[in-house]
């Protein structure tokens, strides 16, 4: 019997990997000769730096960038060199964990050292550069990124302006003369699984702006901004990012992503799945176990979860939800196509204890499973 292994992350009890070994011994306790192949995912969020460094064996380089706020910190990226492929997380360097809560307010943060970790990554030889941008403090559109490769941003008197969401709506002109030539030959893809447009009720300002720390007025400022920005992409770059899904995303970074970097927006699992060749490795297994802390409505949009069912649905391979929680009936399971769920909260009443003792639970939970596949 052959059977894989592709969780998410457990966030604040498991790691993918955990998880992995969890299940591997308690099924090793019942089926000993099974073939288990572990294959931990990430949604290009968060984590997904640990699971490419597992399957791809890259290197986590070190880089000294600006924080949010111009500060010098020391960020990650993971680099491998077989493939002359980086994996980005604008989290590293322009995250919102970053900031202590009185500091967290894009309308003074910045994306600059995100485009110092591009910078960098580009300077040591990656053809690709995935960027995963999630978790972001920022509003400025990508402006910060793109000052770090060489664009310039400047005033109706020509006066180059600080890149921070602030200053969005002050831009006349986008200077491109200094812009690396490079760029045109790397290709780059961006971890993107939200579907906001760039300004408007669905923007990035309004929908994601109270979260940062902006203000209901810097809020209209930063639409304001945003709205010019689209104007000035239409007028310089022919580009209509309004009409894309996900230019909103991370504080209007799909939409600098697109124009600066010509990049393509997709599903992060999709690919993360692409880089580590999922769907090959999985042929010919009888059951997938997957997983993630909470097992939900909104698990099926995007998610981890979401691409190991796709997958599993092409090769008719059944799949078994092994989760923290669960709030899918056991028809609406069946429906979104998992065939067998189990929960650590059945078998505890306390969050503390199943944060705590997640792998025991996951242990014995899978032992359970192998005992009714036998």
């Amino acid at each position: 019997m052959k059977i894989i292994l592709a969780p998410d992350k457990f966030k604040g009890s498991l790691t993918g990997l955990q998880f992995c070994a969890a299940v591997e011994e308690g099924i090793r306790e019942v089926l000993p000769n099974t073939e288990i192949i572990k294959m931990p995912l990430a949604d290009g969020g968060d984590g997904t730096i640990d699971v490419l460094e597992y399957h791809l064996k890259g290197k986590r380089v070190k880089v000294k960038v600006n924080d949010p706020l111009f500060r010098q910190i020391e960020a990650t990226y993971l680099y491998m060199e077989s493939i002359k492929t980086a994996f980005i997380e604008m989290a590293e360097a322009s995250g919102m964990y970053l900031l202590k809560k009185e500091e967290q307010n894009c309308f003074n943060t910045t994306t600059l050292g995100t485009g110092e970790l591009i910078l960098d990554a580009i300077n040591k030889g990656a053809k690709t550069i995935i960027l995963g941008i999630g978790g972001s403090a920022t509003n400025d559109c990508g402006m910060g990124m793109a000052v770090a490769l060489g664009y310039k941003f400047e005033d109706k008197n020509g006066k180059e302006l600080k890149p921070i969401g602030e200053n969005l709506s002050q831009i006349k002109m986008i200077n491109k003369h200094k812009v690396m030539d490079i760029l045109k030959s790397i290709d780059f893809k961006v971890a993107c699984d939200v579907t906001n447009p760039l300004y408007g009720e669905n923007g990035a300002a309004f929908v994601y702006g109270p979260q940062k720390g902006a203000t209901a007025d810097e809020i209209k400022a930063l639409d304001k901004g945003l709205k010019n920005m689209s104007k000035l992409f239409k007028r310089q770059f022919l580009m209509d990012v309004q009409k894309t899904n996900g230019a909103g995303a991370a504080g209007g970074m799909g939409a600098g992503t697109l124009v600066f970097l010509n990049a393509e927006l997709k599903s992060g699992i999709d690919l993360v799945k692409d880089l580590v060749d999922f769907d090959s490795k999985i042929k010919g297994a009888n059951w997938m176990i997957t997983g993630e802390g909470k097992l939900d409505s909104q698990t099926l949009s995007g998610k981890t979860i979401s691409g190991v069912l796709s997958s599993s649905k092409r090769q008719n391979i059944p799949v078994a939800a092994l989760c923290g929680t669960i709030s899918l009936s056991k028809e609406e399971s069946e429906k979104f196509g998992i065939s067998y769920t189990d929960a650590v909260m059945e078998s505890t009443n306390s969050l503390e204890d199943a944060m705590e003792n997640g792998y025991r639970y996951i242990k014995h939970m899978a032992s359970k499973f192998a005992r009714e596949i036998v």
